[in-house]
């Protein structure tokens, strides 16, 4: 309704990072060997988790499905920042840069719900120990999870309905590599006041609230560990946790920088080199974060490999 008196804009420029030739070609290395990785190690990931009987458990189940998340959202990205990269072309249609929109939201919605029931899984397995069997039951575990992808997707999908509606008359150059929302909302010709509203009460209850029950979450898990006798003890307990705890710093140091500030086009740059971290850096390194401090993901390992030699 609000596009009829506006000349529509029919496709986007992604600026991306650069312009010179060389660097364009250097990017192009390094982030088709970054993809490259990032499928590599996340498959590797879902591999072992489906093949060993030793990893069907609560938290091997929600390590899958962020191994899958760093996969699907690598693939909405990367791609197409190679062909332009590639090519020197870099236009994305409407409709397609929408499209980019919607799904990024939604893996970004769903990994900060699913971060969210990581930190249960902990607090569960080390705070009420004998309740966890029936607590983080797998049919429980997938109902969590398929709660975590509904929810990302449909609080997703209402905001991309929002941002399709506003007009774009021009000029239709997006300071990004890819189509993300304050990016986008840029370049709206009218009072994006609601949408930027919308976006931070969502950003409220899809960054805030899951980080606060992370925090609470360790909380609880801090004070039984350190009552707990045994040194080897917490030691194991730290231990488990350690690995959920450097993809939290990870993931919601760069994401909140994007989501969690004002919009202004003076940031622009800064968002961009931040969303760099959780689009292509964060994916990359989680299934080595979760590989090199598991001792059950490294013996699953060992176990394929002995089946495959």
């Amino acid at each position: 309704m609000w596009r009829q008196n506006w000349t529509s804009v029919n496709e986007f420029i992604l600026l991306g990072f650069t312009t010179h030739p060389i660097l364009q070609q250097v990017l192009l290395v390094l982030c088709s060997a970054v993809i490259l990785a990032t499928m590599f190690g996340n498959s590797l990931i879902i591999y072992l988790v489906w093949v060993d009987s030793r990893l069907h458990t609560a938290m091997y189940f929600f390590i899958g499905n962020l191994s899958f998340l760093d996969m699907l959202f690598t693939i909405i990205t990367v791609p197409q920042m190679l062909v332009h990269l590639a090519s020197g072309i870099n236009i994305i249609t409407f409709s397609r840069c929408m499209a980019q929109l919607n799904l990024t939201l939604s893996c970004g919605m769903t990994e900060c719900f699913i971060l969210a029931l990581m930190a249960y899984d902990r607090y569960v397995a080390i705070c009420q120990p004998l309740r966890y069997p029936t607590i983080m039951r797998m049919q429980v575990c997938i109902q969590m999870a398929g709660a975590c992808w509904l929810g990302g997707f449909f609080n997703a999908a209402a905001l991309t309905v929002v941002t399709i509606n506003f007009p774009f008359c021009g000029p239709n150059q997006i300071n990004h590599f890819f189509c993300e929302e304050p990016a986008v909302l840029q370049l709206a010709c009218m009072d994006t006041y609601i949408v930027k509203v919308l976006i931070f009460a969502l950003s409220v209850i899809v960054l805030i609230f899951p980080f606060t029950f992370i925090v609470i979450s360790y909380i609880h898990i801090a004070r039984v560990v350190l009552s707990m006798h045994s040194a080897r003890g917490r030691q194991q307990a730290f231990s488990t946790c350690a690995t959920h705890l450097t993809v939290v710093t990870l993931f919601y140091s760069t994401i909140g920088f994007t989501y969690l500030q004002p919009q202004s086009s003076h940031v622009a740059d800064q968002e961009k080199r931040a969303s760099v971290f959780y689009a292509l850096v964060s994916p990359m390194l989680n299934p080595i974060i979760y590989s090199l401090r598991n001792k059950d993901v490294k013996g699953a390992l060992a176990k394929a490999m002995g089946k495959v030699s």
